[in-house]
């Protein structure tokens, strides 16, 4: 398509920020006032309109595709986002351990016991550790527990927490990323554990690297849409 404005800019107005081209506000994919809770996202937002050339790259518009994703499917039905993200809890992949004693099963207490730890005292919850590979459920006090979790979180969270928790198979993670300290690639780090272990031991691959990269940054930008919907000012 066709650059078919001049100026893209943000407006505050009833119900929240929004973003104008030219003057005129923008709606979403399914036809929704496209308002947005903080003038950072909202600027943000701003930028990837202003950053287009003579014709629109629908692929650089991350950041109004989550918010889209919030506005017309979260918020229309949180009740099926949320329990999309329990189903993340009963089998998250920092707890499933190789067997006691083997390399690997250190490295992943060193990477994972940290995270699944503060998980645990912030949310006053228990996951349960379980070695090999065998699905083994998570007691129903925590699933009760995370669902509370997740049922506190805003729209846009949750649509970043979704995109976060599909790509690292792990919501202890996906919660993680929306910590203010948060570091990217620390987290994909704990994520990619067991791929990085395999390329240790057999050799890396060019392409597996390549889409390490591309998931690493689309979990990059997913924190950074959380993050600038909670900024304040």
């Amino acid at each position: 398509m066709k650059r078919f404005y001049k100026e893209a800019s943000v407006s505050q107005g009833d119900g929240g920020w929004q973003v104008l081209l030219d003057g005129r506000s923008i709606r979403t994919a399914a036809g929704k006032p496209q308002l947005l809770p903080t003038r950072q996202l909202a600027e943000a937002m701003a930028g990837e309109w202003a950053s287009q050339g003579e014709k629109l790259d629908p692929k650089t518009f991350p950041l109004r595709d989550l918010a889209d994703f919030a506005l017309d499917s979260v918020s229309a039905d949180r009740a099926t986002t949320i329990a999309e993200l329990v189903r993340y809890s009963e089998g998250d992949t920092l707890c499933y351990r190789a067997d006691a004693g083997e390399p690997l099963h250190q490295r992943q207490i060193a990477s994972w016991e940290p995270l699944l730890a503060s998980a645990e005292q912030r949310w006053d919850v228990h996951f349960s550790r379980i070695e090999g590979i065998v699905h083994q459920p998570q007691p129903a006090e925590t699933l009760s527990r995370m669902e509370a979790v997740l049922v506190a979180q805003s729209d846009f969270t949750l649509a970043a927490l979704r995109m976060m928790a599909s790509l690292a198979a792990s919501l202890v993670i996906a919660l993680a990323a929306t910590s203010e300290d948060a570091d990217a690639e620390t987290l994909w780090a704990a994520a990619n554990l067991e791929e990085d272990w395999q390329a240790e031991q057999w050799g890396r691959d060019n392409e597996a690297q390549v889409l390490r990269q591309t998931r690493l940054e689309a979990f990059a930008l997913a924190m950074r849409f959380a993050a600038l919907a909670k900024s304040e000012g």
